[in-house]
Formats: structure tokens, sequence, C-alpha cells
């Protein structure tokens, strides 16, 4: 991204579902830069890694190892568990809200909202 780019996260975002597009909600999950990739097999999930593998060199887009995990049986992502039984509401978040201070100022009720309503 150049440098001094207000909407750059937009700008890199729009690039991404771009160029996921043909897989997306079929078996990926693209979040700026965070790619999530689902299968029912290892066998469908090695063809698959090597399918977007193969689309971000044809991109030029690179990609750091060392921030890679690959075969997980679980991931936790942005607030979610995603797992062989489904995506289900992290259970660190259903204790926050459960732990949740009563709210004293309007400012207090909207972050409360607001963390309650993403998960509705």
């Amino acid at each position: 991204m150049p440098s001094g780019l207000t909407n750059g996260p937009v700008v890199f975002m729009d690039l991404m579902y771009l160029v996921y597009k043909p897989y997306l909600d079929t078996f990926g999950i693209v979040f700026i830069n965070d790619i999530l990739i689902y299968s029912k097999s290892k066998e469908e999930h090695e063809v698959q890694l090597k399918l977007i593998l193969e689309l971000l060199e044809k991109e030029k887009l690179f990609e750091k190892f060392s921030k890679c995990k690959f075969w997980l049986q679980e991931v936790r992502f942005l607030g979610h568990v995603v797992n062989n039984e489904g995506i289900h509401v992290d259970p660190s978040k259903i204790e926050v809200v459960k732990n949740w201070k009563p709210s004293k100022t309007p400012t207090e009720i909207r972050s409360f909202l607001g963390l309650t309503g993403y998960y509705m």
C-alpha cells in the first residue's frame, strides 16, 4: 500500500474480496489479511490450500509463512470458534457479557449493546 493512503485497509479488503471471489463462502473466508480455509476432509483441504497458495502467487500477493497456521482443528476468529461442529460464539465472550458491570452512562450502555448486538 502506498504510504499516506487514508483508506488503505478498505482498498486492501476490496482487493482480497476480488481475488478470492470464486472461493468465498465455498471453502474460504477473508477478513483484511486473514484467510480461513475450511474443508470436510484432509484430502479436500490439501487441494483447496494448494488452490489458494497458487492464487496468491498468481496475483503477486505474498504470505509470511511464520504467521501462517496450517491443519488446525479449531480456530478462534472475530469472537467466534470455528471447528468441525460448526461456528459458535467464543465462550470467553459469553463470560464477558455475563460478568459485565451495570452500565451507568450512555457510552457504557452503547458499548454493551454493541458487543451483545454483534452476536445476535
